[in-house]
Order: structure tokens, then sequence, then C-alpha cells
């Protein structure tokens, strides 16, 4: 899906006014769903979700959590309900067996890295990772699915975009309205720079709310093979724009774009695009590793070299305050949000 273009103007469009009504009703039934209470799992539950339709960074804001529970001698274990994928689960994600079509991208490339479980019943997939040995679950999104308890919810922002025009979708991107949501969260990510961003941690600090700041960095390998190289950045996800910045900033000289909506799903058509345009240009085709594990089964064998994955690594600005937040969550000390229960009907 790529998110129409009027839900980032400020102030809100003709557009966005006329469908308002349509989405204050759509708001306040995902807001009332949203304050249901949850099953508790046998282990702790971290949600990182976002406050809109669309992506804000959440895979790589769990990847790092993840890495961070690693180094506490944790076993954190994804559950995601696999966006894109027809496995309904609960199953264990195995990349030798399962694709991108099967379990979703986003999953399958977690799965490169620690275990996910793959299930669109939530505590259904909560309990098979506990039985599989996880001593703290991370749920990838969900933040407005009240079927899990939560120990700790994180909403992710993109920085550079916000919350668009504060509009409920499918007015704008939100889910439902900002100040209710805000009262179901215990934290806000915000990732990387942007006054959009900086205006949403406004918000969630004068609603008492931690604010963490995160950015994303290219890893030396690729950031050592792009500069000075020409590439085509060719890419599926919320906001391509920012892979293209990327590519700039890490010294690539940019030939030419290739967006395709999110989660898009690759096919040979696309591979011989692709594959043409770079041998036109003298380019090297540039994906994020999203898109790599979609496009590499399809990619030619001999032409490998024509395809570079940008892999990025998400960084805490202030470790000791996430690391604050995860140990209430391991500990069931529970953050200011869960400890007071009135804070849960903000807005």
């Amino acid at each position: 899906m790529r998110a129409p273009g009027f839900w980032w103007r400020t102030p809100p469009s003709a557009l966005a006014r006329l469908t308002y009504p349509l989405g204050a009703i759509y708001g306040a039934a995902t807001l009332a769903r949203m304050r249901r209470p949850g099953i508790r799992a046998d282990v702790p539950v971290i949600c990182v979700g976002n406050f809109i339709v669309g992506g804000a960074g959440k895979t790589p804001t769990v990847l790092a959590l993840a890495d961070l529970l690693a180094a506490r001698g944790e076993t954190p274990f994804v559950l995601s309900r696999g966006y894109g994928g027809r496995e309904a689960g609960p199953v264990l994600a195995d990349p030798a067996r399962h694709g991108a079509a099967e379990i979703g991208d986003e999953p399958l490339l977690m799965a490169h890295h620690l275990p996910v479980v793959v299930a669109r019943d939530r505590p259904a997939g909560a309990a098979l990772a506990a039985a599989r040995g996880a001593s703290v679950v991370l749920m990838d999104d969900g933040l407005q699915n009240p079927s899990l308890r939560k120990d700790l919810r994180l909403a992710v922002v993109e920085g550079a975009a916000g919350t668009g025009n504060g509009y409920c979708f499918p007015a704008g991107p939100l889910r439902a309205p900002m100040a209710g949501q805000l009262g179901e969260t215990d934290a806000v990510v915000v990732n990387g720079p942007g006054a959009a961003g900086d205006a949403v941690a406004a918000l969630a600090q004068a609603a008492g709310r931690p604010v963490l700041r995160v950015g994303l960095d290219v890893l030396p390998e690729a950031l050592a093979r792009l500069d000075g190289l020409a590439v085509i950045a060719a890419s599926g996800i919320g906001r391509p724009e920012k892979f293209a910045t990327t590519l700039r900033q890490s010294g690539a000289r940019l030939a030419g774009e290739r967006r395709y909506g999110d989660h898009h799903p690759y096919t040979a058509g696309d591979v011989a695009t692709l594959l043409a345009e770079s041998k036109a240009t003298g380019s090297t085709i540039a994906v994020t590793e999203k898109d790599m594990v979609k496009l590499a089964p399809l990619w030619p064998a001999d032409e490998r070299e024509r395809l570079l994955a940008v892999p990025v690594q998400l960084r805490f600005e202030d470790e000791a305050a996430i690391g604050a937040l995860l140990e209430q969550a391991l500990t069931g000390s529970g953050t200011a949000a869960a400890a007071d229960p009135q804070l849960h009907r903000l807005g």
C-alpha cells in the first residue's frame, strides 16, 4: 500500500476534511478496541507498534531490542501476525522452509536473526513461543490489538513524517486519536530527526510519556561498498524516499529509483526490469534487507553482483533509558501507565 499524499499535508486538505467524519468513526472504534483487557501470557510481552497505518521503523527496533535482551541473558522470540503471508499459524518460522509468501517479508527477515513465531491468534502465538523456550516475547506491531496483555508498549514514530495531518484513517494516517493512543502507550520511540517527530515527542512528554531517540546506521561493510558506487534505489517499504536519502548519505551516486508499494511481492518481471536498468545505466541495484529476502530467490545467480542489500542497525541514543524500561517489563514492576489505571484513559 502507498499512503496517499494528502495524509501528510498540513493544514489538512479539502479531501481530508471531507473524509474526517469517517476517520472519526474508525478512530473511536479502534480506540475502544485498544482499551479492552487482554490475556496474560506465560512470559513478559513487549509490544513494538506505531500510531499510524504504514511503516515507521518497527522491524529494526524489534531487532535492536532483541540484541539488548539477549545481552541481559534473555531468550527473546518475535511474535508477528505475518502480514502479507498466507500462513495463519501459530508456527515457528523457518527461513529454510518458509518464504515471504507463506509468513510475510518482515518475519522472514527477522527469522534470520532470532526465533520468530507467526500467528494471527496472538495469545496462541505467545503460548507457542513460551513452549519453545522464549523468556520474553517481542510483539511486532499490534499496539491496537488487545488480545494479549502487554508489559511494555512502545510506539515508533518516523521523525521525518510524524503522524501526518493528525486525522484518523481514511482521512489521515492515524489508527486512532492521538491523545487516546498515548494513553495506551508507555513510551514513544522517535526514529531519526525531523520537525514532525519533534511535534509528536512534545505531545508524548506533555502526556507524561518517556521519549526515546533512535538512529539507523548502515553497517560498515555495506558503507564501504556504497562509497562512490552508482546505484538504483529499489524498495518496497513504507517510506522509499528515506532509503534513497540513506544511500546518498552513505556516499552512493543515485542513478535512479524504483519505488514499489510497501510489502511488494516481487515477480520475475520486476527482476527483468531491474536487471535491464542495471545494465543500461551501469549501476548496481541497491535494496533494503526486507526487499532482499524476496528478491534473492528470483535473482539469477550469475547476476548477483548487480544486487546489493544495504543492512542497517538501529541505535538507541540513551541505552540506560531503554534498559530501565526493559527491566520494568521483565520484572513486572511496570511503567507509569501500567501502575496508574487512570493514565489508560487519557484523552
